[in-house]
């Protein structure tokens, strides 16, 4: 299982990735960052309404995470785990 530092390590890698992953690989890696972090946990974050066209993608991605039972630490897990995959092709 990967340390809390390999995974803040893993997010500084993909904010530098030279190519910009598709929207729904984004998609992916924010829902596993932010169902790792919680902060602020998913029930304390405001449900975007659909005129919200850039944060509610984003919300019901993290949402569809939570719902299936993620914990956090298996969030950072496969955070890691997606980013050993993309590097190659994106950084």
């Amino acid at each position: 299982m990967p340390t809390s530092s390999e995974f803040e390590k893993a997010a500084a890698a993909v904010a530098k990735f030279s190519k910009e992953p598709s929207n729904d690989i984004k998609l992916q890696l924010y829902s596993y960052f932010k169902q790792g972090k919680q902060d602020p946990p998913i029930d304390k974050v405001p449900i975007p309404t659909r005129y919200q066209i850039f944060a509610k993608p984003k919300y019901d991605a993290w949402k569809k995470v939570n719902d299936a039972g993620v914990t956090p630490a298996e969030a950072q897990k496969k955070y890691v785990e997606l980013y050993n995959k993309l590097k190659s092709d994106y950084e």
